[in-house]
C-alpha cells in the first residue's frame, strides 16, 4: 500500500511524492482487493457491539501501517450500542457508534495511530481540538517531538488539556484557516498528519469496517456522522467501497452527513445540486470542533453522500444543543455538541422521509464531551505567534 489515488480524476502518485493532486482535490491509499477480508474471529453483531474487537489493528492488511506498541495499538476498536431510548418515534433503530472511547475520547486516535505508525521523526497537526491532544499523546507515547499550532481563538481549558504531554504548542495569529495549506506546501522538517492526510484517512476509515462487521453478514441502511474538514466521511466512504468491492456486504450503506447550521458549506452545496463546495463566513456556533467554513475535503465527502444516495442535514443551534443534553439525560451518553449534531440530523433526516422506520442506522458519535466539562488546571506553555513566522519558529526546533 503505497501508492496514493484521487477519487476524482484517477491520477495515482507513490506515497511521498504529493500531497493532494495537480487537479487540487486529495489523495488516499490504493487498497488491493485481495487484502480485504473479515478477520478470522469475526464479528459478534450488531447487539453484542464491539466486544469482539481488540482494536482498528484487527483490519492490518488493508492499513499502510505495521501494528505499532503503546498507546497506538489501542485505537480503535469502540462499542456499537443499540439506542431504543432516543430513537425517533415513527424512526429507525439506532446503534450508536461511540468513539469518545479511544484513547484520547475522540475517533481522531485512528488516524494518529496509523500516521505514528508510518512516520518517521516529529510529528505535527494544525488543530485546536480532538486532533492536537490526540498527535500530542500519541507523539509523548511514541517518544516523539509533537508540533501542534492551534488558532488564536483556542481556550485556555483546551490548551491545557494538550500542553499536558508536552508538545511544542504554538498559538497562531493571522489566517488560521491558511495553515492547513501551509503545511502542505512548506517544507517544515516536520511530518504534518492534518485533517485528511491519505495516513489520515486510512485509520479513520477502520470505523466503517467495524460497523459494518458488527452487522454481518447484512449491513446497516445508513451510517450518519458529523462532518468538518470532510476526512472522516472520506474514509467511511472508503471502507464502504472496500467492502463492496470485496463482496463482503452486497449493498452498500447510505452516508448521511451533519453540519451546525451556523457553519454548513457542504450542506449548502448539497442543497444546491452541487458538486462542489465553496467556502462560506461561518458563525460562532458551540460546535466548535466542525465549525470548518472551507473544508479541505468538502467535494469528496459531498461525492460520497451522492454515490451512496444520502444527504447532508444542517441543524440548528437550539437543536444541537438540545440534543447534547437529550444524549447525557436520556442515553447516559456525553458528548460534544459537534457530535451531538448526528442524532439530531436523524430526527431531521427521519420527518423527511430519508430515514425509515424499518431500518438500523448506526450514528458515528465522534468524541466524549467530558474532557470539555471543566476547565484545565494551571496556565498551559504556549508560544504566541504570527502565521507568517510558524516557519522560522518550527524549523528552528530541529536546530
Amino acid at each position: 500500500m503505497d501508492r496514493l489515488a484521487c477519487y476524482d480524476c484517477g491520477e495515482t502518485y507513490p506515497f511521498g511524492e504529493a500531497a493532494r493532486c495537480s487537479c487540487g482535490e486529495p489523495l488516499w491509499f490504493e487498497t488491493d482487493p485481495d487484502a480485504v477480508s473479515w478477520p478470522d474471529t469475526g464479528g459478534r453483531g450488531a447487539e453484542a457491539g464491539a466486544a469482539g474487537h481488540d482494536s482498528l489493528w484487527r483490519y492490518e492488511s488493508v492499513l499502510p501501517a505495521a501494528t505499532p506498541v503503546g498507546l497506538a495499538a489501542a485505537a480503535g476498536g469502540t462499542p456499537l450500542l443499540r439506542a431504543p431510548s432516543i430513537e425517533p418515534a415513527d424512526g429507525p433503530r439506532l446503534h450508536l457508534k461511540l468513539e469518545g472511547t479511544n484513547p484520547t475520547g475522540s475517533f481522531k486516535d485512528r488516524g494518529t495511530a496509523v500516521g505514528i505508525g508510518r512516520l518517521d521523526g516529529p510529528i505535527g497537526t494544525v488543530s485546536h481540538g480532538n486532533m492536537a491532544l490526540s498527535v500530542a499523546a500519541h507523539a509523548a507515547a511514541d517518544g516523539r517531538e509533537a508540533v501542534i499550532l492551534v488558532a488564536e481563538d483556542t481556550p485556555d481549558s483546551r490548551l491545557a488539556m494538550i500542553a499536558q504531554h508536552d508538545p511544542h504548542l504554538f498559538r497562531v495569529r493571522g489566517d488560521y484557516g491558511r495553515l492547513y495549506e501551509d503545511t502542505l506546501e512548506r517544507d517544515l522538517g516536520v511530518a504534518f498528519l492534518n485533517s485528511d492526510s491519505p495516513l489520515r484517512v486510512a485509520g479513520q476509515k477502520t470505523v466503517a469496517y467495524e460497523i459494518c462487521e458488527a452487522f454481518r453478514p447484512d449491513a446497516p441502511d445508513a451510517i450518519v456522522l458529523p462532518i468538518s474538514s470532510g476526512g472522516q466521511a472520506s474514509g467511511v466512504w472508503k471502507a464502504l467501497r472496500e467492502l463492496r468491492a470485496a463482496g463482503l456486504i452486497e449493498a452498500v450503506p447510505r452516508i448521511y452527513l451533519a453540519q451546525a447550521a451556523r457553519c454548513d458549506p457542504i450542506a449548502r452545496a448539497f442543497r444546491r445540486g452541487a458538486t462542489r463546495v465553496e467556502p462560506v463566513t461561518g458563525e460562532p456556533t458551540a460546535a466548535v470542533s466542525i465549525n470548518n467554513a472551507d473544508p479541505p475535503s468538502g467535494n469528496r465527502a459531498l461525492a460520497a453522500v451522492e454515490a451512496t444516495d444520502g444527504a447532508v442535514a444542517s441543524v440548528s443551534e437550539d437543536a444541537l444543543l438540545a440534543e447534547t443534553d437529550r444524549l447525557a439525560a436520556d442515553a447516559g451518553i456525553s458528548v460534544e455538541p459537534s457530535c451531538a449534531v448526528a442524532t439530531a440530523a436523524v430526527r431531521d433526516l427521519t420527518e423527511s422521509g430519508d430515514l425509515g422506520r424499518d431500518e438500523d442506522v448506526a450514528v458515528i458519535l465522534t468524541g466524549s464531551g467530558y474532557k470539555y466539562g471543566t476547565p484545565g488546571a494551571g496556565t498551559p506553555s504556549v508560544r504566541e505567534i504570527d502565521r507568517e513566522d510558524v516557519p522560522a519558529a518550527v524549523r528552528e526546533l530541529s536546530t
